[in-house]
Parts: structure tokens; C-alpha cells; sequence
């Protein structure tokens, strides 16, 4: 049965991490990974800097073969790296074993991420490889989804859903707004920026999810 399941890992234990504590106010977003012959390819948001600044930290890595800017939203950049898979690390680890990203936020302190196996062994062999790399991951939630799941729910992460919630009930999405983006982080005990990607992430979910089977119509 499709597991999902939760972990952090220091940001010094995280290779792609440890570029940012040159830039400790950003935060960190992975988009997606893309594994190639002898990279493992990251897309990710920053927040919080330059995009040269960004790309200065990432030339200085002996990990990065190449940097590329893709594209800025506001004050969100989003990159491509080209990460080499001589470094034993978590993106290597879960291109290894298959095992599909949900999400994942970083700061300086550490990454968070969410993924999902096609069962449980599938996880419990990620962890596995983790400690034969002494990757030091932290485990802090794990579930099964359920066939009573509406494709919705199974779409989100608790934490997505969480933080959806929350913005709900206190008026987030009222015109004019009831509650801010700091509230909303204080009462869930997160930065401002990763309710915004929570919030972001679980939105684009749902319009996935219910949008998939409609058709777009004729014009």
C-alpha cells in the first residue's frame, strides 16, 4: 500500500544545504528532482536574496557541475543545478530508490521533506540506505494511504492540509484578509515562508486533483 511519510536532516548533514549557510535568511523550496546519467538535477525556489548571490554560493561548490536561473515570480527565484551523484546525499538516496518527492523545505538549520513509496518496505529501504550512508534523517511521521482517501486527501501531505485549514478558518482567503501569513505561521509554530509553500504546494494539489478529468472546452 502507497506510504507516505515525513523526515528532517540537519542542513550542515545536506550537501545542496549547506550552500545556503553562506545565505542563512533565505529559505529553500525544492520544485522537483530529475535524475540524469551522472547528475542528479534539482529545480528549487529561494526566497529571501539575490539570485546572484545564489548562484555565487552555488559556483563555489565542488558538488555543483552547473547553476541555471529559470525563472522569478516576485521575490521567488527558481534554479536548476546540476548536481553531481558522486556526493552521497539525500537526493541521490531517494533517485537510488524511487522514492517520489512530495515536498521539501530548507533553512539554514535544516530541511524538511515529504515523500511517498509505493509501500512501506519501499521507505524502510530508503531508511536503510540512509544509515549505510550515515546520512543522519529523522523520521517524524509515517502513514499508509487508505483507499477511503478521496483522491483530495490522498493528494495532500498532513502538513499541506494543516496549514490549508488553518488558513480557512481564521479568514486567510476572506476579501479582505482575517488573518496574515506571520499568524498563520505563529499558530503552526513555522516560518512565514514555509506557510507559503504549504499553502502554495497543497493549492496546486487540490487543482490537480480536481481538474484532472475535466475537459477544457471548445472554443
Amino acid at each position: 500500500m502507497a506510504t507516505e511519510a515525513s523526515f528532517t536532516v540537519p542542513s550542515s548533514e545536506f550537501p545542496l544545504g549547506t550552500v545556503f549557510e553562506q545565505l542563512p535568511e533565505v529559505s529553500v523550496e525544492l520544485e522537483r528532482i530529475i535524475p540524469a546519467r551522472d547528475v542528479v538535477i534539482p529545480y528549487f525556489w529561494v526566497r529571501g536574496t539575490r539570485v546572484g548571490n545564489v548562484e555565487e554560493a552555488f559556483l563555489e561548490h565542488p558538488g555543483v557541475k552547473e547553476i541555471q536561473f529559470i525563472d522569478s515570480v516576485e521575490d521567488e527565484h527558481l534554479l536548476r543545478v546540476e548536481w553531481t551523484l558522486d556526493y552521497d546525499d539525500v537526493l541521490t538516496t531517494l533517485t537510488e530508490t524511487q522514492i517520489a518527492l512530495i515536498e521539501a523545505v530548507g533553512t539554514d538549520e535544516q530541511w524538511t521533506f515529504d515523500i511517498r513509496g509505493d509501500t512501506r518496505g519501499d521507505i524502510a529501504e530508503f531508511q536503510s540506505r540512509c544509515r549505510e550512508l550515515d546520512i543522519p534523517i529523522t523520521l517524524t511521521e509515517l502513514h499508509a494511504l487508505t483507499p477511503l482517501e478521496t483522491g483530495t486527501e490522498a493528494a495532500l501531505t498532513d502538513t499541506q492540509q494543516e496549514a490549508l485549514v488553518l488558513a480557512y478558518e481564521r479568514g486567510y482567503f476572506e476579501s479582505p484578509r482575517e488573518a496574515t501569513m506571520e499568524e498563520l505561521g505563529d499558530e503552526l509554530g513555522i516560518t512565514q515562508q514555509a506557510v507559503a509553500s504549504r499553502l502554495r504546494r497543497g493549492i496546486k494539489h487540490i487543482l490537480g486533483s480536481t481538474l484532472s478529468d475535466v475537459s477544457t472546452p471548445s472554443r
